[in-house]
């Protein structure tokens, strides 16, 4: 994408959010190709009352505005924490939605505008679904550390054990942030996209881990890097000495299937990713 045009986006969203007007803005009357719409739903959870202002209205300005305009495509990045309680078996993009929290419901409401100006509009509306990203950042001051993968990863690298939360039951699909822009760039140049009948996309790699597989996994590639055996501690201090203790429970599955009639398939490998990020920890360390 276009740098400058990305920054444009971004300048855009900021000020709607804020409180601004297209009429009294420097956008009234620009055109745009494709709209990539990321808000910062995370208010939400704690201040529904915040749902509308800086999730909503802002969605539905601009929808209401560009597809006026002409615009050919919106991609609205929704989340996987739409879906509710998933039941173990493969889930396609149209499985019902039953959001559990405030954060699924509203990027739930997000989607329905966005379909809403879909079925009624000449622009194509996309919602994309993403389940676990993870990946070092390009920014220092990028707050990435609420992702699972990458927290794991630096609580590792600075204490030298891995704590968990639960009892490493709970079940995640991840994917590497270098996976998710391809995918977003399949999206904005396929033409097949503009002819797709649903507007329903997994941005997702298909493989589902438990957090206690995937801890054991962050703690292989650290063992196997530095020399060091740290313990994967769960709840109670108990250390877990049964890395394949969730291996054969049943599992829910994440289909891609509309990603990959588009060709996109995800390429990196999670030890390569998690290679990546202790990488990525070294360096910073060495930086400050």
């Amino acid at each position: 994408m276009n740098c400058n045009l990305y920054g444009q986006l971004l300048f855009l969203v900021k000020y709607l959010i804020l409180g601004g007007s297209y009429e009294q803005g420097a956008f009234y009357g620009s055109f745009f190709h494709t709209h990539l719409h990321i808000t910062n739903h995370k208010k939400s959870v704690d201040k529904p009352t915040a749902i509308s202002p800086i999730n909503l209205m802002p969605t539905l300005q601009l929808l209401d505005h560009f597809t006026k305009k002409g615009l050919e495509q919106f991609i609205y990045f929704s989340t996987q924490q739409t879906l509710g309680r998933i039941p173990s078996s493969i889930i396609g993009e149209d499985f019902l939605p039953k959001p559990l929290n405030n954060y699924g419901l509203t990027h739930l409401l997000g989607e329905q505008i966005t379909s809403f100006y879909d079925n009624t509009t000449d622009a194509k509306c996309i919602n994309v679904r993403l389940s676990n990203g993870y990946g070092a950042p390009v920014f220092q001051n990028t707050n990435c550390w609420w992702l699972v993968i990458n927290d794991l990863c630096k609580i590792a690298f600075e204490k030298n054990k891995i704590q968990l939360l639960s009892d490493g039951s709970p079940q995640r699909d991840f994917i590497h942030v270098s996976d998710v822009c391809r995918a977003v760039e399949v999206l904005i140049t396929s033409k097949d996209v503009l002819r797709w009948r649903d507007n329903v996309f997994h941005i997702a790699s298909g493989n589902t881990l438990t957090i206690l597989e995937l801890a054991h996994e962050v703690k292989k590639v650290f063992d196997n890097r530095y020399q060091k055996d740290i313990p994967v501690i769960l709840p109670n201090n108990v250390i877990s000495e049964e890395p394949d203790k969730c291996k054969n429970i049943d599992k829910f599955v994440l289909s891609t299937k509309n990603m990959e009639h588009l060709g996109f398939r995800p390429t990196t490998d999670l030890i390569v990713g998690i290679e990546e990020m202790f990488s990525y920890l070294e360096n910073r360390e060495k930086n400050t």
